[in-house]
């Protein structure tokens, strides 16, 4: 037996020990129908006709209401999902489990490995596919209804591990079979809070019938997407499928950055280079463009994607998550580093894993399958496979060479800052070149406001602050654009009964707001009071007040119109 299954085996037994100083063992069910008299007569000469055929018509009662909780059981069974049938068929089957929260992508994957994981060590391995994790994990794992390990971006790591959710984790000598890269992405003061399985960063896409040799500068890129578009071949030269982590490979090429570094590598959270001139100068190469007609001014990711797969576009920055789509389309494409300005362009990378719950009940056993099971070549193929992303196992080598092309992007590529400090920055960010590309302030001025949002969330100003962000925001003159959540002149003043309110004049139409809190987006609320809900919809029919009031108790936001 292998060293592996010996320590797994070893902390079976212990937990088994104490399982059965605390338990008695349990009764068998018992079958209560068999105390139950009969009820049939002793004689059929006792029966009259009329309860013969009383008999008869409650037997056919029964039998057909019968035959339709039958048809409604097969009904509600059809209904069921796999994994839950699957959940509690392993619930049932093992006395200990280990829950993995996952995605859809990796969900079938892992469950591969459950029938011989089960068989060999004897305890029960549930996966499940939880889209919005990252947001019910901080809820329910101090409430005692997270999972034992849970899929993550590196990005997250610093909140959650500051928070005391994930535990650490020792890979040993297998630390040095991963790419030293992902490593560090996973580390947090000093400690490994998981275990990396795939490194993915976006790369330049060009289609291979419009473009013989991918641009070197970006002055090279619009001149030749602009040939293109001028003589009606291609509607734009490139557009972008965002405007902060999609465009980030742009800005870094004029010199753009979000946070510098420390003399250890380390991202220094005082140094904000949101307001750079090297951002400021990519924010003016943008919207030079946007009105040169050569970029799209729509930063949709669904609506870049799709024209890059139809044809419309020569150029587009994009992720392996893209492969399939553009596929599928059949458009010709080949993939390629990004172009320089003052600078090489690169892009983030995030680095995907798993960790462990460390407000779980069975923090040792999801270590230990961590680094047991998860941590192997076998299992790391499996995963770069079923990701369509480069692994993080430096020996595991995915065959699509389309892959290989990102891989050897990521090895330029910067990892988006872990820190906790990151979560103040999306938000303005976007909203600064969102505001620039659209014309509607200059790059300067936009990524100003924008860097002195950031700074006052990181220093804390906003602290305690009750807002309602949305589409109304710039058509109200309070703020200076749209979905702001540290905007000071949409707050809500405190009424000191757990309520906050304010009134608002505005111009008739239909908006959409949420509630956030702090000047940020890591706690809001939408529809019903719901955490990280949809979207809350008005309609002012008439140019006047509107007025918002927030239960912070129900955390419902009421909107009251006309008057």
């Amino acid at each position: 037996m292998n060293n592996k299954k010996w320590y797994i085996l070893t902390i079976l037994f212990l937990l088994g020990a104490l399982f059965l100083s605390a338990c008695g063992g349990s009764e068998p069910a018992t079958d209560e129908s068999a105390d139950e008299p009969a009820t049939t007569t002793d004689t059929a000469e006792e029966e009259t006709m009329d309860e013969e055929e009383d008999m008869e018509e409650e037997a056919m009662d029964e039998e057909e209401m019968e035959d339709e909780e039958a048809m409604d059981d097969e009904e509600e069974m059809e209904d069921e999902s796999m994994d839950d049938e699957e959940t509690e068929d392993t619930a049932s089957e093992f006395d200990t489990t280990i829950t993995i929260w996952s995605d859809e992508l990796l969900t079938p994957v892992i469950l591969e490995l459950k029938e011989s994981f089960e068989a060999e060590f004897n305890i029960g391995l549930i996966v499940e596919n939880v889209p919005d994790r990252n947001d019910q994990f901080p809820i329910a794992a101090p409430a005692g209804e997270g999972p034992d390990i849970i899929m993550l971006p590196h990005d997250r790591l610093g909140g959650f591990y500051e928070s005391g959710l994930l535990a650490p984790v020792d890979l040993g000598d297998k630390a040095g079979e991963f790419n030293p890269f992902a490593l560090q992405a996973w580390t947090f003061d000093g400690q490994l809070v998981g275990v990396p399985y795939n490194v993915e960063n976006t790369a330049l896409f060009y289609n291979t019938d419009m473009i013989d040799t991918p641009p070197q500068t970006w002055d090279e890129l619009i001149e030749m997407g602009a040939a293109l578009v001028d003589s009606g071949e291609a509607t734009y030269a490139t557009a972008l499928a965002g405007t902060t982590y999609d465009a980030f490979p742009l800005q870094t090429a004029f010199g753009g950055y979000v946070f510098g570094l420390n003399d250890d590598g380390t991202y220094n959270p005082n140094d904000l280079g949101i307001d750079s001139e090297g951002m400021i100068a990519a924010g003016n190469f943008i919207q030079d463009n946007v009105e040169a007609g050569y970029i799209s001014n729509s930063t949709d990711n669904d609506t870049a994607k799709a024209q890059f797969a139809a044809g419309e576009i020569p150029f587009l920055m994009y992720g392996p998550w893209g492969l399939d789509d553009f596929r599928t389309s059949g458009v010709p494409y080949a993939i390629a580093s990004f172009p320089s300005a003052t600078e090489q362009g690169v892009p983030f990378s995030g680095v995907w894993g798993f960790a462990a719950n460390a407000l779980g009940d069975n923090v040792l056993l999801a270590q230990t399958f961590l680094t047991e099971v998860l941590a192997t070549p076998e299992t790391m193929e499996l995963l770069s496979i079923g990701s369509n992303r480069p692994s993080a196992w430096l020996s595991v080598e995915n065959p699509d060479p389309d892959l290989a092309a990102f891989a050897e992007i990521s090895t330029v590529a910067e990892p988006m800052p872990a820190i906790p400090e990151m979560g103040s920055v999306w938000g303005s960010w976007g909203d600064a070149f969102s505001l620039l590309i659209n014309g509607e302030q200059e790059p300067a001025d936009a990524l100003a406001n924008a860097a002195t949002q950031i700074r006052d969330l990181i220093g804390g100003s906003a602290a305690g602050m009750v807002n309602i962000p949305g589409s109304w925001q710039a058509a109200s003159g309070l703020c200076g654009g749209d979905w702001d959540p540290a905007c000071e002149g949409s707050a809500l003043t405190d009424n000191g009964d757990g309520t906050y309110s304010a009134t608002y004049d505005m111009p008739a139409g239909d908006y959409e707001v949420k509630v956030a809190l702090d000047g940020g987006w890591d706690e809001n609320y939408g529809v019903d009071g719901a955490a990280n809900g949809d979207n809350i919809t008005f309609t002012v029919a008439a140019d006047g007040p509107v007025t918002f009031t927030w239960d912070s108790d129900s955390k419902i936001l009421t909107v009251e119109t006309g008057g």
